[in-house]
């Protein structure tokens, strides 16, 4: 991955407290497990940036370098990788979702 990819990757999980490399928008998923993810978000009022990781090849291939994370959609919570779909719906049905966003001092609907 070039510095460039890197660096806007990185500038996108530094200036977003939720931020969701997915392929599509919020607004138009491009992917079903992106739009469970951001459906997730979306039901709790979570305001969260979407990045459209089909916009940029370097940008679908770095994020996943950049993680260690074979898979698309990857949430970042306060610069902090999450998970992919499985782990996200894992998390929201048992609660626990709630409650990193508790910890992380992230509003949502309650």
């Amino acid at each position: 991955m070039d510095d460039q990819t890197k660096g806007l990757i990185q500038n996108h999980i530094d200036t977003n407290d939720v931020c969701l490399f997915m392929k599509g928008t919020p607004d138009q998923p491009q992917c079903g497990f992106s739009m469970t993810v951001s459906n997730i978000l979306k039901i709790l009022e979570i305001n969260f940036k979407g990045v459209n990781v089909l916009e940029d090849q370097s940008l679908r291939d770095g994020i996943k370098v950049f993680s260690d994370w074979p898979t698309i959609p990857q949430l970042y919570i306060k610069k902090e990788f999450i998970g992919g779909c499985d782990i996200i719906k894992e998390m929201y049905e048992s609660g626990e979702l709630k409650k990193l966003f508790d910890d992380k001092g992230i509003n949502y609907k309650k």
